[in-house]
């Protein structure tokens, strides 16, 4: 145990002890929030008042040992200047290298000490500037780190004792009560940069925790548009197989060479089957009641399911029209898809942070593709906490990038929320042709 404590103690006093480490200056994000509202001009010279005050204090320091009373002879006054400004240096030096500070600190306090007891007539080790000594260990607290406390305290005390018993200090009766005072003042400046510490720590957490849960939902959710998809990739690759395997049967005497394409065709359309399968094995891997509450065999929801979502919505209170632009034309199943689970979240998001409004849900049948347009009113009471929402949002946006359209999300002048997405459909014209995705 002792071997670890002057481990320890060579580690934070001795190794290193001089080495540069400058005070940075306060961040915007600590100023904003302190003093919110300050100009940016302002605010630009308040970062550096940590440095301002450790500056102010060592001129107060040097001021207050430089002035000399009166009738004093000019040896002494030099003599108390040079140990004014030996008890300034360290306060300054603070700012740059604190455990060196504290080390020059330990020098000039003892340094003086001496001239006072030999030079200047005073009858004990322990000067009036004991306090410029104590404001450096504060410091180096706030700096370091919380155990320097200790490790200062005992080494100030220990070296002190040690020289007044063996310089003849004279009264050592004041010693137990500074040694307390100073270490009560260094345990709370410990304290203190124990809770800035811990607060750093806390925030650095719930950043990464922050950052970790975003990323998970955006794996949530790809997974999720990855399961849904499968069915209608599996849904079309079925097709081509069926259509493969039949189409040599429509023609009479087909030539050999056709027949055989036709089988490769319905062979990789199978083997696709079977690697789709297989990859979504994967996707519910860590999910396996991926459909615990819905129907395994039932069809994926496209636009024309959207009148039941909407009877739902209603039933649970929140009044929602809806309105149709443009010429309504079968699209493909995916782009059906995305834009029902759009508009299912939307109106979902509305019952959640906007109880009692009204939602007006838009679909434009537009050349070149689908826009949606989904905007509720402010609430007319107030919304109950919803732990785990807020996610909602990055699961349309990754639908509709998936698509490669283009998505918006804000607030409204009302108070309410609007969400708009345009969803693009290549080759629109021949969507509703035999064979096309929309047969």
């Amino acid at each position: 145990m002792v071997h670890g404590a002057l481990h320890t103690l060579r580690q934070d006093l001795f190794a290193g002890a001089f080495a540069l480490r400058p005070l940075p200056p306060l961040d915007d994000a600590k100023l904003t929030r302190w003093l919110p509202g300050m100009p940016a001009r302002v605010r630009r010279w308040a970062r550096w008042l940590p440095h301002t005050a450790v500056a102010f204090l060592a001129v107060c320091v040097l001021l207050t040992g430089a002035t000399g009373g009166y009738g004093i002879s000019p040896a002494r006054q030099v003599l108390e200047g040079v140990l004014a400004l030996l008890y300034a240096v360290p306060v300054a030096l603070v700012l740059f290298r604190p455990v060196g500070a504290f080390w020059l600190s330990l020098v000039a306090l003892f340094a003086g000490a001496v001239a006072n007891r030999f030079l200047l007539g005073y009858g004990t080790l322990w000067g009036e500037f004991f306090a410029a000594h104590l404001a450096v260990m504060l410091l180096v607290v706030l700096r370091t780190r919380p155990r320097l406390a200790a490790e200062m305290w005992l080494v100030t005390f220990g070296v002190g004792v040690v020289m007044t018993l063996l310089t003849g200090g004279g009264d050592t009766s004041d010693i137990p009560t500074v040694a307390f005072f100073s270490g009560v003042l260094l345990v709370a400046a410990a304290a203190v940069r124990a809770w800035r510490e811990e607060r750093r720590q806390v925030v650095e957490t719930r950043s990464v925790t922050a950052e970790e849960r975003s990323r998970r939902t955006l794996l949530e959710e790809r997974a999720l548009i990855a399961r849904e998809l499968h069915d209608v990739v599996a849904h079309h690759m079925s097709v081509i197989a069926i259509q493969a395997e039949a189409a040599p049967y429509r023609v009479a005497d087909p030539p050999p060479e056709l027949a055989t394409s036709f089988a490769t065709i319905r062979e990789n359309a199978v083997a696709a089957l079977t690697e789709l399968r297989r990859i979504l094995g994967v996707v519910r891997s860590e999910d396996p009641d991926a459909f615990a509450e819905r129907d395994p065999e039932a069809p994926q929801p496209t636009l024309a399911s959207l009148d039941g979502l909407l009877d739902s919505v209603r039933g649970a209170g929140l009044s929602v029209e809806a309105v149709t632009t443009g010429s309504v034309r079968p699209l493909p199943q995916g782009v059906e898809l995305s834009a029902y689970r759009i508009v299912q979240e939307a109106l979902s998001n509305a019952l959640r942070h906007s109880p009692g409004a009204d939602a007006r849900v838009e679909i434009s049948y537009v050349l070149g593709g689908l826009g949606l347009r989904i905007v509720n009113g402010p609430p007319s009471r107030l919304a109950k906490p919803s732990p785990g929402a807020g996610h909602g949002l990055l699961g349309m946006r990754e639908r509709v990038q998936m698509l490669g359209g283009e998505m918006t999300a804000d607030h409204t002048e009302e108070g309410g929320f609007e969400v708009a997405a345009f969803l693009p459909v290549a080759n629109t014209a021949a969507d509703g042709a035999p064979g096309g995705s929309g047969a």
